[in-house]
């Protein structure tokens, strides 16, 4: 399988990225990439080529500009939701691309000057265990909590980053873990390909605000709207409905953010386009990523002689340019936004409440 990405939406750097086998990963700068006059050359182990996905699902608000697209199965999803922990337990690692993405997303902290106190690793297992080992190696001071709403996961994500008991940082400053907010607010959240799979991306995205102090930020990414393009294509070219829901656009998650009360949203987005060999090595990758759960989709069971043909019009997505191989793009949403000093609704009659004129006068000591 290879990969290639192409950035955009203010992204400096366009990345080629080639899979030499499945086990390697080498990636170079493209020649005359702005702002870049170094190659990048890395190779990355492998474990396989396993990446879990569980789709998003949107909710109506009045509020916003953009309501949820119509097409997701609510009780599809929470179903896959629930399915993902027996995988990952299978798979004993982060989807690969989760890591990826978080390597990615890893980069834009070096452009924040707020060395975090205390950060928040939202569902680590899901989000990827090399990107949260690798946060802790950048704030070596930061106390890290690690939050999963199911104990499964939470069980299985303390097993990969608890150091072993003769390790000293497992004593020094150990990763809390827990299914609740931690006590007290931080000053950064991580949670990494995680927003286009919750069952309620409003509400979690109320819960990343509480979690965080007044100045900290919130770091994510999730899938956009160009993700399965080309199979999108491919199955309406024959009259199928469409190989999964809609996925929702940067900008609409901006607004969400504001809605929620943070400030100051940066999003940008880069494709990721995966080529396989075969039909085969395709479908066996999208069942490792997640499930249809468009409403639109075909319900029971299905058997060879649609399998076959559905391999025959998987055949079309092959390009001449990357070598008659079978594409398929990914788009990837990145952004970050901070939370503001809270703003007091000013009416004929108001009330402030003590901690928050303590906050007030921290902020404008002239007052």
């Amino acid at each position: 399988m290879q990969v290639s990405h192409t950035g955009l939406a203010g992204q400096a750097l366009q990345m080629a990225h080639w899979l030499g086998s499945h086990d390697q990963l080498r990636s170079e700068a493209r020649p005359g990439a702005a702002d870049e006059d170094e190659e990048k050359n890395l190779e990355k182990r492998r474990m396989g080529m396993n990446s879990i996905y569980c789709d998003l699902l949107f909710n109506n608000s009045s509020q916003l500009s953009t309501p949820r697209p119509p097409t997701m199965d609510s009780t599809a999803a929470l179903r896959w939701a629930r399915r993902t922990l027996k995988a990952f337990e299978g798979l004993g690692h982060s989807p690969w691309l989760h890591e990826e993405v978080a390597k990615r997303m890893q980069e834009r902290l070096a452009f924040i000057k707020l060395q975090p106190l205390i950060w928040v690793a939202w569902e680590p297992l899901r989000s990827g265990l090399a990107g949260v080992r690798k946060i802790q190696e950048r704030y070596p001071q930061a106390q890290c909590h690690a939050l999963a709403k199911q104990a499964v996961e939470l069980k299985l994500a303390e097993q990969a980053l608890r150091p072993p008991w003769w390790h000293l940082a497992r004593w020094i400053r150990p990763v809390l873990f827990s299914q609740q907010l931690p006590d007290k607010p931080a000053q950064m959240l991580w949670a990494n390909m995680l927003l286009h799979q919750s069952a309620d991306p409003q509400a979690l995205i109320a819960q990343w605000h509480s979690a965080l102090a007044v100045d900290g930020f919130v770091m994510f990414s999730c899938l956009g709207p160009d993700t399965l393009r080309e199979m999108r294509s491919a199955y309406a070219a024959v009259g199928w409905a469409a190989p999964a829901h809609e996925f929702t656009d940067m900008h609409d998650w901006g607004d969400m953010l504001v809605h929620a009360g943070f400030a100051e949203p940066v999003m940008d987005m880069e494709r990721i386009t995966l080529t396989y060999e075969s039909p085969d090595r395709l479908l066996n990758e999208l069942r490792e990523l997640g499930r249809n759960l468009s409403v639109h989709r075909q319900h029971g069971l299905r058997g060879q002689k649609w399998l076959a043909q559905l391999k025959t019009v998987l055949e079309t997505m092959a390009q001449p340019d990357h070598e008659g191989r079978l594409v398929l793009t990914f788009e990837i949403i990145y952004g970050h936004a901070l939370k503001p000093q809270p703003r007091v609704k000013l009416q004929a009659v108001s009330e402030i409440g003590l901690d928050d004129m303590r906050a007030m006068l921290r902020q404008n000591p002239k007052i």
